[in-house]
């Protein structure tokens, strides 16, 4: 009957190679996910020579920025877990690129620096993400095409 000329038409279609993809083109949960494989794609093309994960990058830049404030501070700025700092912290602090300091009348917490090589890689990071932000700009049109990108990802998820 009619299922089975709709199987047959689907295995025609298939086969004679139309492909229908509007299913997941259309999806904001599809592109997102395409979306971030390219960009940590792209993220790697630029940051491999300095080692750094986009969140690491994320990481030092605002330490760099805020030298001296508390890790619950940065991890809130960045969005991450306290745990999830935590180990982030240790890893950034055994490559001896940050350092933690005691805060004088506050024992659990500590305030963030960035050592010598954390700062010396930061100017090697900042380099990649030039290349980075330029590529972005050029593919997005521009800076007020990239200010609309940014403006519409922070109403879908701020």
């Amino acid at each position: 009957g009619q299922a089975m000329e709709k199987i047959s038409e689907t295995y025609e279609q298939s086969a004679a190679g139309v492909f229908d993809a509007s299913a997941v083109s259309q999806s904001v949960a599809h592109q997102l996910r395409i979306a971030h494989g390219q960009f940590m794609h792209r993220f790697l093309h630029y940051f491999t020579e300095v080692g750094l994960r986009p969140t690491e990058y994320s990481a030092l830049a605002l330490i760099a920025e805020n030298p001296g404030r508390k890790q619950s501070e940065i991890a809130a700025a960045l969005g991450v877990q306290r745990a999830n700092f935590v180990s982030l912290m240790n890893e950034l602090e055994k490559r001896c690129l940050t350092e933690r300091r005691s805060v004088p009348n506050d024992r659990r917490s500590y305030a963030l620096y960035l050592t010598a090589d954390g700062e010396s890689l930061l100017v090697d990071a900042r380099r990649a993400e030039a290349g980075f932000e330029a590529e972005c700009l050029e593919r997005l049109g521009g800076v007020r095409a990239r200010d609309q990108f940014l403006t519409l990802l922070s109403r879908l998820f701020g």
